[in-house]
Formats: structure tokens, C-alpha cells, sequence
């Protein structure tokens, strides 16, 4: 595969991802025969003060056709940058992207680091009914970075072409492969090969980092020098995930999460988020990971201590925790933690809370978190791209989009171990050790189950991680910890320190 149509100077397409790792149904976009494939390019010339300097910028939204070995178009990529004006190749690019698979870079876009923000309620309250407001965004890095954002193919605006296999572009590998080869392009294109350059995203968009990074230097030839992986939401190692029968761990990630949101909620009693969270990680990793790992042979003396504990930690009552054989699942979580108040609380931000059709069941009907936010983050983004940046399409933006998950090949062995455990951080620590000058940054919020932060810390804490190159910061939000006003001019700060830092 490689790209057909040089694209334009500046690139974009806005997790959760934000964006959460569950995929809603959508609306699937009609596809283009690649005769009809006319690529636009849309650019206006903009200012904006971001990190307290105005800067004049260059936005560009375009489309990107990528081509098989024999030219047939098989994908449009669908980008959009912003690149500080008049150019300079000494500046930093920052390439982003959301997660899903499937999300489009809205999240990310419109809500944390481009020069526009959707206005939202940052109390965890539903964002209502339009209009939303599209604000100036002082948290933007356009002060210290250039900005590149990247929908691949089947999110945003992208698509593939009629005709396509979608085995060639939905997978770990294959996505990242596409992803890399846009990046080449626009460098190329651009003039940035000697700059500092700078490549993350939030949720499965730390996922792609991940195999981009191995795509990107991974390889022996034409490969392409980083400066910094930014993780935002991170998910690494996908077993430790599952709670399915036998995979202990699974109950060990989601306990610190538990304790977080049974404090924000009032039902444990702590100095802080971060003293019950600490807590709640010595014990998740001591003693109840010790009585889980010993199955049915646990002494009963031994099982009440930990469930007492258990229960002080995450507000849940021993009789229940009993039942559950010490083993509550996060979806089960979510429903009984505010059961006598009648509500649910929120996987991507288990700050926000919902109400079900009745109060007996054991899971939410849907994430109060998800649909809190979402109609906000759609409505900003077409009226971005559409309205003021000119892009003209009547397909509509996938926000979440169904189509990659649907096919999507989670495997990264073949044959015997085509199915073996899933964890990518392993091409992070490769590309540290053959990077001296490669840094990584991660951002976690204490409220999120989907890419739960203590997860994070395991998976970036074992053996062929450079530790002294790690870097971890904490939100008090869930998984888009930029909802909260607070938070989004940390995460600003973060990074912005972190970029300066090289």
C-alpha cells in the first residue's frame, strides 16, 4: 500500500478517545466508487492567543488518497492541521488521534487542543440540548507545537473506497501502517523532517501510538525520529482488562478505580482522591491480589479480612461482595455502588451519574458519561469543519463508528499464538531503548474504568521500559479528563512542559 495523492500542507480530522472502547451503532457512510474520488483541500489563514501568545495560524482540512501497489484508490484519509504562520521547520509537529478503534479526533479536536473548544458543563452534568458554544481555546498548544490531526480510515470523515477489504486498513497492524504512511507524507510534503516531532492520542489512540511508533522506527530503513509518545486514557495491555473467568487481574486494574469513585460519590471517608487511591493500589496489588491468586484454597480467616477490606475500600456492602465471590465486575460496579439512590454512574467519567428505566437490574442501560457529552462534541465539529473551514461532504462524521470494530484484527501473532495475550507497551520500551532521545508522557484521570490508570501503571512498569524517560500526571476526570475546565488547562500545562522539556 502506499499513498497516491500528495496531500495538503497541514492536515486533520478530529476518544475519547476520546473515545470510548465500546463502539455505538451508527449510520454506515456511503461509499464512493474511486472514480468519483475528486481530493479537496480547504484553508483559512486564522489568529488566536494560546499560552498567553498570539499566534496567526494556517488551518487546513484535506483529503488524502491512499492507493494499493497497483494505484487503486483504496482509502480516503481525511486530515486537518494547523500549522503556525509563517511556517517554521524549527518548531515541534504534535500528530494526534482519538482511539475507538473507530473514534474520530473530535474528542481530542474540539475538546482539549485545537483552537476551538465546544463549551460544555464541566461538573459532569448532560451538556443539554444546542446550541453549544464554540469558544476560543487558550489551552491549545499551537504555542509551543504545530498540530497535525489524523482520522484513519472509517472514522471522522475518512472512509474506504468501494470495493476495499477492509482486512487491509481495520487491525492493530494495519491501521498503524496506514496511520505512518500519512505521517511520512505530510512530513514529507512539509518540510519537517529534521523537526522535533511529537505523536499520541487518547484511549485505543495510546494503542496506535504504540504500533505507529514501531512502524515509524521500528524498521531499518526510512525511519522516522521521534521526540515524545503522549499517552492520554492509556490502554497497553488488553488482558488485563477482561474480566472473564480465570483472569484475576482484571479485578485488580479496576479496584483503585472503584475507590476513586466511591469517594468522589461520598461513600468512603478519605483525606483525598489521591490517599484512598493509594491505598486502595497497595492493597490491590498485596493482599487481594494474594487471595484472589489462591482460588478456592483461600482460608476463610484470611477471606473475611479481605473482604472487610474490600468493602471499606469501595463502598460496597461485604454481603454483596461476598456473593460475588470478592469479584464485582466494573459493570456491576457501576450499577449497585449508588443503588439506594437510585442511580448509575458513568464508565468513561464516573463522576456523572444517570438514572435507569428501573433500579433492579445488575448493569447501567447505557454510560451517563457518554451521552453527557456527546451531542456537544458532534454539533462543534461539523459546524468547524463545514462552516468555517469550508469541508464540503455529504457523508456524515463518525464520531464513533462502527465499521472498524466490526472487522478489526486484534492480532498481533500467527498461528499457535494468533490469540496470546495482548499487550503492545513492549513496542514502546523497543522504541525508548533505540531512541536514547525518546520520552513518554502519560495522562490519567482518576475517574475512568474504560482505560483504568492503575492498568497503565503496570503495563509501563515492567522489564525493557526505560523508567527514567516515563513520565505520569494525574486528572481529577474520568476518561476526557479535558471535560473539567480544571483539568484541561493542566493537561495544557502538561504537555506543554513536557514539549519544552526536549
Amino acid at each position: 500500500m502506499r499513498i497516491g495523492l500528495a496531500f495538503a500542507a497541514a492536515l486533520v480530522a478530529c476518544p475519547l478517545g476520546t473515545a470510548p472502547l465500546l463502539a455505538q451503532a451508527d449510520k454506515a457512510e456511503t461509499a464512493a466508487k474511486p472514480a468519483d474520488i475528486d481530493p479537496q483541500v480547504r484553508t483559512r489563514d486564522l489568529t488566536g492567543t494560546f499560552g498567553g501568545q498570539r499566534i496567526a495560524y494556517r488551518a487546513t482540512i484535506g483529503e488524502t488518497v491512499l492507493t494499493s501497489d497497483d494505484g487503486k484508490p483504496e482509502a480516503v484519509i481525511v486530515t486537518t492541521s494547523y500549522v503556525k504562520t509563517p511556517r517554521d521547520p524549527s518548531r515541534p509537529v504534535f500528530f494526534i488521534y482519538n482511539g475507538g478503534p473507530g473514534s474520530g479526533s473530535v474528542w481530542l479536536q474540539m475538546g482539549a487542543f485545537g483552537p476551538k473548544r465546544v463549551a460544555i458543563p464541566s461538573d459532569a452534568r448532560d451538556d443539554g440540548a444546542p446550541p453549544y458554544p464554540l469558544l476560543d481555546n487558550p489551552d491549545s498548544l499551537l504555542d509551543v507545537a504545530d498540530l497535525v490531526f489524523i482520522d484513519p480510515p472509517g472514522t471522522g470523515f475518512s472512509y474506504l473506497t468501494e470495493g476495499t477489504d477492509p482486512k487491509k486498513y481495520y487491525g492493530l497492524r494495519e491501521d498503524a501502517h496506514a496511520v505512518a504512511e500519512v505521517i511520512r507524507r505530510w512530513i514529507n510534503d512539509n518540510g519537517r523532517w529534521n523537526s522535533p516531532k511529537y505523536l499520541g492520542g487518547e484511549s485505543y489512540g495510546t494503542t496506535r501510538t504504540a504500533m505507529v511508533v514501531d512502524e515509524l522506527e521500528g524498521g531499518t530503513f526510512n525511519d522516522v525520529g521521534l521526540n515524545g509518545l503522549i499517552l492520554i486514557s492509556t490502554i497497553l495491555d488488553f488482558a488485563a482488562r477482561e474480566p472473564t473467568p480465570g483472569n484475576e487481574m482484571a479485578y485488580v486494574v479496576t479496584l483503585p478505580n472503584m475507590a476513586a469513585a466511591a469517594y468522589y460519590h461520598g461513600k468512603v471517608e478519605a483525606p483525598s482522591v489521591e490517599a484512598i487511591v493509594e491505598e486502595a493500589r497497595r492493597f490491590a496489588i498485596g493482599p487481594f491480589a494474594t487471595a484472589l491468586l489462591k482460588g478456592q484454597d483461600l482460608p476463610q480467616a484470611e477471606r473475611a479480612s479481605v473482604r472487610a477490606e474490600l468493602s471499606r475500600l469501595t463502598g460496597l456492602g461485604e454481603d454483596y461482595l461476598e456473593q460475588a465471590d470478592l469479584r464485582v465486575t466494573d459493570r456491576r460496579f457501576y450499577k449497585e455502588l449508588l443503588r439506594d439512590r437510585g442511580l448509575t454512574i458513568g464508565r468513561l467519567d464516573s463522576r456523572y451519574t444517570g438514572r435507569d428505566f428501573d433500579n433492579a437490574g445488575e448493569a447501567p442501560d447505557n454510560d451517563p458519561s457518554f451521552y453527557g457529552i456527546d451531542a456537544g462534541y458532534t454539533a462543534a465539529i461539523n459546524s468547524w469543519a463545514r462552516e468555517t473551514l469550508g469541508f464540503e461532504t455529504t457523508r456524515e462524521y463518525q464520531s464513533i463508528g462502527s465499521e472498524p470494530s466490526r472487522h478489526w484484527n486484534w492480532a498481533l501473532g500467527t498461528g499457535w499464538n494468533r490469540n496470546a495475550y495482548l499487550n503492545v507497551a513492549p513496542f514502546i520500551g523497543k522504541a525508548m531503548r533505540e531512541n536514547s532521545g525518546l520520552r513518554t508522557f502519560v495522562g490519567q484521570g482518576y475517574y475512568d474504568f474504560a482505560t483504568p490508570f492503575f492498568g497503565a501503571e503496570l503495563s509501563l512498569n515492567r522489564t525493557g521500559i526505560p523508567q527514567d524517560r516515563v513520565e505520569f500526571h494525574y486528572y481529577d476526570a474520568g476518561h476526557m479528563m479535558y471535560v473539567r475546565d480544571e483539568d484541561r488547562a493542566k493537561l495544557s500545562r502538561d504537555i506543554r512542559a513536557f514539549i519544552r522539556a526536549r
